[in-house]
């Protein structure tokens, strides 16, 4: 599902145009990717650890309204890391799903793969580590290259690496990300339906989603929720985006999500509530 190409660069603060994000006769959806978006962008996956405080600000509004946690991570591990056991949970780009326990919502796609993803694993790991700085890191459902830390030299090494690999694993697929190459099961889908998916699975077709994310793959959720929706990049890059708003990083992901707490509160009492700073 396509939607209009913009420049990020181009995009209105999502604190400038709060109040347009909200319409008080829908539900809203609030979807968050993790990494650079509620933890700054580190050199190393394990070093991203979630500030206390963003915790509890995503424990607030999970009380208030479906929040999501949607990344490339285990879901057990993103589930881990955030700690707030009201959330729902997609990990994976979108082939593991789960909700809080009284939700019964749960969705695994992708267990066929497995051998092959073991057997990609296990060939990227010792070709990989002739490249100084080149990082595996296994997830359920999809092996991540890393190439943060690579020589920019090198950068085209990992790349055809990858590519010659998956040359004998047609059950997979490549997709990009930032500073990351992913191998995932080839199967039509992502974080984009996964999301489709859980807003049908919660009975929420009519409600208002919001996704913010930094990354390459959540562009798929920015393309389907843009009819009826609200994307928010995160970061400062400029290129070719689905989304509508932009923040420029963590800090200004938080300051949003407080704001957001306050209106739905506000909402919840029938108070007019002010949205603050």
């Amino acid at each position: 599902m396509s939607a209009p190409a913009r420049r990020t660069s181009e995009l209105p603060s999502a604190l400038d145009g709060f109040e347009s994000l909200l319409d008080p006769d829908r539900r809203l959806l609030v979807c968050l990717d993790y990494d650079g978006t509620l933890t700054p962008i580190v050199s190393r996956p394990e070093l991203a650890v979630l500030d206390p405080a963003i915790r509890n600000v995503v424990h607030e509004l999970a009380g208030l309204c479906a929040t999501a946690i949607v990344s490339g991570r285990d879901r057990a591990d993103i589930a881990a890391r955030v700690g707030v056991s009201e959330a729902y949970y997609v990990g994976s780009h979108g082939f593991d799903v789960a909700g809080p326990e009284r939700s019964k919502i749960a969705l695994v796609i992708g267990d066929p793969f497995l051998p092959a993803l073991d057997s990609a694993e296990g060939l990227l790991r010792s070709r990989v580590a002739a490249i100084p700085g080149a990082l595996v890191e296994r997830k359920r459902f999809s092996v991540a290259t890393h190439y943060r830390l690579v020589a920019r030299e090198l950068v085209p090494a990992v790349d055809a690496l990858v590519s010659e690999l998956l040359e004998s694993f047609p059950s997979l697929r490549r997709e990009p990300g930032k500073e990351v190459i992913e191998v995932q099961p080839n199967v039509a889908w992502d974080k984009g339906k996964a999301v489709l998916w859980m807003m049908a699975a919660l009975g929420l077709e009519d409600a208002l989603p919001i996704h913010v994310g930094d990354d390459l793959t959540d562009e798929t959720v920015f393309a389907v929720i843009d009819a009826h929706g609200a994307g928010i990049f995160v970061g400062e890059e400029d290129r070719a985006t689905a989304a509508r708003f932009r923040l420029r990083n963590p800090a200004e992901v938080a300051l949003l999500l407080r704001r957001l707490v306050v209106r739905l509160r506000a909402r919840t009492t029938g108070q007019a509530g002010r949205t603050g700073g």
